[in-house]
């Protein structure tokens, strides 16, 4: 066994013993050189019947992990094959399995058990939509972390396998007694998808109960007959999940992911109150009928039903921690009646994808353009409202847009971001206090959306001063501004410092002078050294500015070397 203290791979310090199975043992560890904490998990050859054998069911699973991307399954760093163990370098996820907190506590909330049923669809959706497609196969309490945040992991991927059409021989023992579905025991079919599906729902079963189906009587009852106070609809998921035959199973995890987000609309409770309120609104409709004021109270009934439906959307999107969460919950409050037009769900889908890793995505700037031109015309009521959020939309294009594979090119990005400027500028109010800082940024966007067809027809002559201006405008007012996000602060402190290196002759050729253009490298060399970052992404685009600023004086100094050019 490993020691603690011990360095694996002259790179791993062990620090702990966290875990230990029937064949391995698993360490934290850290690599001191990157001050990062790892899981490392020994096989030792000495503790094994047929080494060779497990061996090989670790290199599996291995191989299916490194292929991997996904922020519910853990990752492989490194594999080491010494002479007296095979060890596995993984993350190491923080938190307790499932299984522990059943000991510990019994049944766990529904509310909890069913948002950790959606993290666990998402995780299988992805695996079963590879190519191959990977099937699990032993979902159980046991193989979930729990993490601090509230999200859940799910490891041990030793059964997982690629599916194969009409490949029978995998379906032997394979999966753990009570979770794993009937086909994973022989003779019933070959394990698919839908094998995932029934021991998600075994595991469901377990969470909510607190019943162990791997314990006697082997049996999954109804969940009501256990405790009558959950969900009759959460109890028909489970059912189906966990029927005999797959094809009386959901298909796919896209389907349970469905049923889960609107269990409670199969509750019975649920239904007898929808029931309730149709008979309640027929009856108001037949009153308002017969007497005019009584529309009028139920007009302003439902206006006040709407506002209080909006407000509480709103609150919860502002409360949860869960990106998906919060994305439904704003769209929701945009679809609510007379809502349309209001502000505040379209800024909190803009702050939203600012908090998604500081990445602003094409599906995601697909999904707020979609919104905003399907309901422009109640959003055009009021003008201040509209330019309010064209304005910040078009600040997420300059500064966040990630156009796909991870590019990040800043002259495609205020390319983008031209059209919802130019909309604040058409549709702003006299008053606007950001209409002149919208004029900045839609001009800069113009003059790299035009300039390069401008040298082609050599009718660039002229266009660089109002745009060394510009850049200097927003550099002064936006880039100094102490208070500003430090993220949209180092954006144009690199995009002025790019300027002036790919159109330091230029300039000159429109006037520029060396002074004005050295008094603009001097701003950004002071303020980019006096920025205090907070995260390594940050920290690494400060670096790069600071290590690009010497050429950057160096093209000013190469421009302006001629007589003609020095004042």
């Amino acid at each position: 066994m490993l020691k603690v203290g011990s360095l694996v791979d002259e790179k791993y310090k062990i620090l702990s013993k966290v875990g230990q199975g029937g064949m391995s043992v698993v360490y934290m560890a850290i690599n001191e050189k990157a001050n990062k904490t790892w899981a490392v998990k020994e096989v030792r050859k000495d503790g094994v019947l047929d080494f060779e054998a497990v061996k090989q069911g670790l290199i599996a699973e291995t191989d299916i992990l490194k292929k991997l991307s996904h922020p519910n399954l853990p990752s492989i760093i490194d594999v080491i094959d010494s002479d007296d163990s095979f060890i596995i370098i993984m993350d190491y996820v923080e938190g307790n399995s499932l299984n522990k907190d059943l000991e510990e506590y019994g049944a766990q909330p529904q509310e909890y058990v069913i948002q950790w049923a959606k993290q666990l669809c998402d995780v299988l959706g992805y695996l079963h939509t590879r190519q191959p497609a990977i099937i699990y196969r032993d979902m159980k309490p046991a193989n979930i972390m729990l993490k601090p945040d509230g999200n859940v992991t799910l490891i041990d991927f030793g059964t997982a396998r690629e599916f194969k059409a009409k490949n029978i021989a995998d379906t032997t023992c394979l999966g753990t007694v009570g979770y794993a579905a009937p086909e994973q025991f022989g003779g019933m079919g070959q394990t698919d998808a839908r094998t995932d599906i029934y021991c998600l729902g075994a595991t469901l079963y377990h969470l909510v109960t607190g019943c162990n189906p791997s314990e006697p009587p082997y049996e999954m009852k109804p969940i009501r007959e256990i405790n009558p106070s959950l969900s009759s609809g959460l109890e028909k998921i489970i059912l189906k999940c966990t029927q005999r035959n797959p094809e009386d199973r959901y298909q796919s995890a896209a389907e349970l992911m469905y049923a889960l987000e609107h269990y409670e609309e199969i509750d019975d409770r649920y239904r007898k109150k929808q029931r309730n309120k149709l008979v309640t609104f027929i009856s108001c409709i037949l009153f308002s009928v017969l007497f005019a004021v009584a529309g009028l109270v139920l007009k302003y009934y439902a206006q006040q039903i709407a506002t209080d439906n909006y407000e509480m959307l709103l609150y919860e999107a502002s409360k949860t921690a869960d990106y998906e969460k919060k994305i439904e919950l704003y769209e929701k409050s945009i679809l609510v009646p007379n809502k349309a037009g209001e502000k505040e769900a379209y800024l909190g889908l803009v702050q939203t994808y600012k908090e998604n890793d500081n990445v602003f995505t094409v599906d995601e700037a697909n999904q707020i353009t979609k919104l905003i031109k399907n309901n422009k015309q109640e959003l055009q009521s009021d003008l201040n409202n509209y330019t309010e959020i064209c304005f910040e939309v078009g600040k997420l294009f300059w500064y966040y847009f990630n156009y796909g594979d991870g590019a990040d090119n800043q002259v495609t990005r205020a390319k983008s971001a031209v059209e919802w400027f130019q909309d604040v500028l058409d549709n702003a109010p006299k008053d606007y206090e950001n209409k002149n800082m919208a004029s900045v940024y839609a001009s800069i966007g113009i003059f790299y959306r035009d300039i390069t067809t401008n040298i082609t027809e050599a009718s660039d002559k002229g266009k660089y001063k109002p745009f060394f201006e510009n850049i200097y405008s927003l550099l002064d007012s936006v880039a100094t501004d102490k208070n500003e996000n430090e993220i949209i602060r180092l954006e144009l402190l690199e995009l002025s410092r790019s300027a002036i290196q790919q159109y330091s002759t230029k300039f000159k050729g429109d006037e520029i002078s060396k002074s004005e253009l050295l008094d603009m490298y001097y701003l950004i060399e002071e303020t980019v050294k006096d920025i205090m970052t907070t995260v390594e992404k940050t920290q690494e685009k400060k670096n790069s500015i600071i290590l690009l600023l010497d050429d950057t004086k160096s093209a000013i100094e190469t421009a302006y070397s001629t007589k003609q050019g020095e004042e």
